[in-house]
């Protein structure tokens, strides 16, 4: 495939766009259905049928997967018209899941600034730029000391000593960050005393089993954006992936699959991407079918790699 197009290209991929009233009513429905999703599976994941229980805090952890994908959409103010909402909206989105809205802005925007430079660091831990093996691959998908990391931000926050550990921030966005934190703790202390109470049962089909199930289901839809692209050229056909997929993983990734569209112009909303996919599928170099297809990539470099055959390069290119 060429590469030969430029953010200086003729062509809708890398042109702008300001959210609409239609924009906002597309994800203004979206945002009411995930809520209403998670009443029926936590009044699933309350049954007293086990299986029952299990599907419905799988399904609920699911959906605090979705709704950290709809609150990525807000912290790049393509949700609404005002910009006052997206942070209104924003943090109760990454409540369930722990994720502080202002501290994933923060870094995630610097992510954009800085993709393909070795500045570049998203808010979530995993290297893309490492060598692909099944080990990293599986300290990923279990990043559950990842939840530890947060409780560090909610201590340092209630005692006056968070500070930002990448470059320099406003006092206002630091302010934000460490309320958002310090929310985080009310919640945490709410749960516990509702369990000290007697509701440990609900808290724990809830949000502490979705949780679990949370933390690997988010870090399946985060790792195709980048891995085994080219991780030293600030070209986004080259350093990003785009994955066709269908209505479902569009709907569920909230669009994170159009990725490559989504870093040519990061302030169109979301449902706005999916015209740009044919010029993506002509100019970019790491386009996939389907979520399928790019697991199955990722499982043969990994087992490659165990023999230290592949990959030599950071990430490894297929």
């Amino acid at each position: 495939m060429t590469t030969a197009a430029s953010k200086d290209s003729p062509g809708l991929l890398f042109r702008k766009s300001r959210v609409s009233g239609w924009d906002e009513a597309v994800f203004t429905f979206k945002l009411v259905l995930a809520i209403g999703l998670a009443v029926a599976c936590g009044y699933l994941a309350l049954s007293p049928n086990w299986l029952l229980a299990l599907t419905g805090a799988l399904l609920l952890g699911a959906l605090y997967t979705h709704m950290v994908e709809l609150q990525h959409q807000c912290l790049h103010h393509s949700s609404f018209r005002s910009a006052k909402l997206h942070r209104l909206v924003g943090i109760p989105l990454g409540v369930p899941l722990l994720v502080s809205y202002s501290h994933y802005r923060v870094r995630h925007l610097q992510h954009h600034r800085y993709l393909g430079t070795p500045q570049d660091s998203e808010f979530f831990g995993f290297d893309t730029r490492k060598p692909l093996t099944s080990g990293l691959l599986l300290r990923g998908l279990l990043d559950y000391p990842r939840i530890a990391g947060v409780f560090r931000d909610v201590l340092r926050s209630w005692s006056g000593n968070w500070s930002y550990d990448i470059g320099q921030i406003a006092e206002r966005r630091r302010r934000e960050i460490i309320a958002e934190y310090r929310l985080f703790g009310l919640v945490a202390v709410a749960a516990v005393a509702a369990a000290a109470l007697g509701f440990g049962g609900p808290v724990l089909r809830l949000w502490v089993i979705p949780l679990a199930f949370a933390v690997p289901l988010h870090f399946l839809v985060e790792l195709p954006e980048h891995l085994l692209c080219e991780s030293s050229t600030t070209d986004v056909l080259r350093n990003t992936r785009s994955i066709r997929g269908s209505w479902l993983t569009t709907w569920f990734t909230n669009g994170n699959n159009l990725h490559v569209e989504h870093h040519a112009a990061m302030v169109v909303p979301i449902n706005r991407l999916r015209e740009r996919h044919p010029e993506v599928e002509e100019l970019a170099v790491y386009v996939e079918r389907n979520y399928a297809g790019f697991f199955r990539k990722v499982a043969a470099v990994a087992w490659e790699n165990r023999k230290g055959t592949a990959g030599a390069e950071p990430g490894g290119s297929l």
